[in-house]
């Protein structure tokens, strides 16, 4: 609910309120503050991959401050998360004991407290440790892409498309596990003797089914012989139906997902109408 709803809102309601977007699905002032520092903690990672480098094409001296970004988006992060852990008993699912361990136990919490404690702990109590760890904990920094999930809709609907379509979606993973162990089969016996290095195996010959069957087709391992040519043609057709497979489903969920978001939106902004009225 937002804050200006609260006739006399408590100071955990109002740092609630600040945290949380005022509807669900948006975006207010705090929540849009965070999503850039998502964006710029993860540009000048890039940045200082480069800067760090011996050969670099970016001057050192950018070194410093890029990480100092990264340790003031640490900080403010650390100091967002304990602010959320504090006021999250205004929210009934996560009040009391029980209801915190349940809103710690949430993978978004998880993805949160990794994108900032390793290297918060590394750099305030192992300060030298964590130069040796320096390429680990920039992998860490990935988490705070997570944390884009609670801020923008379209994660949201992402992740209910995939929710709804899990079951076809494994279906589909059935199918293209099934059509790779059968090309990786057929290659084995048809080339496994004349390319022994390639095809001598069905664990061998995967390599080049994976790859053919997602339509990469990196030209590293090919067969040579007429029918083994030929029974690469079908899987290389074979292969457009699983990319295509998932993509429709998803597609389809997708669009479902987004007509229901709508239509419920909708329906609100009449409710209020006629509440107004």
């Amino acid at each position: 609910m937002p804050l200006i709803r609260r006739k006399h809102a408590t100071a955990k309601a109002y740092v609630h309120d600040w945290l949380e977007p005022d509807e669900p699905g948006g975006i207010n002032f705090f929540s849009g503050t965070i999503i850039a520092l998502v964006l710029i903690s993860l540009f000048s990672l890039a940045l200082e991959t480069e800067a760090s480098r011996a050969d670099t094409m970016l001057d050192p001296a950018w070194l410093a401050p890029l990480q100092a970004i990264n340790l003031a988006v640490v900080w403010i992060f650390a100091v967002e998360f304990a602010l959320r852990f504090w006021s999250e008993g205004e929210n009934p699912a996560h009040a009391g004991v029980m209801g915190r361990l349940r809103f710690l136990m949430q993978p978004v919490t998880i993805a949160d407290v990794l994108a900032f404690l390793p290297e918060l702990v590394a750099m305030v109590f192992f300060p030298e440790a964590s130069i040796a760890l320096f390429p680990a904990l920039r992998a860490l920094r990935l988490f705070r892409l997570f944390k884009l999930a609670r801020y923008v809709p379209a994660f949201a609907i992402v992740g209910a498309a995939v929710r709804r379509a899990w079951a076809p979606l494994m279906a589909a993973l059935c199918v293209a596990g099934a059509q790779l162990y059968i090309a990786a089969m057929m290659l084995y016996l048809i080339e496994g003797e004349n390319k022994p290095e390639a095809f001598g195996s069905i664990a061998r010959a995967m390599w080049w089914a994976v790859v053919t069957l997602t339509t990469v087709g990196y030209g590293d391992v090919y067969p040579e012989t007429l029918w083994g040519r030929v029974a690469a043609g079908f899987v290389a057709l074979a292969g457009v139906g699983i990319v295509a497979l998932p993509t429709g489903i998803l597609a389809s969920s997708f669009a479902e997902e987004f007509r229901e978001r709508h239509e419920r939106a909708e329906r609100a902004a009449a409710a209020r109408r006629g509440a107004a009225e």
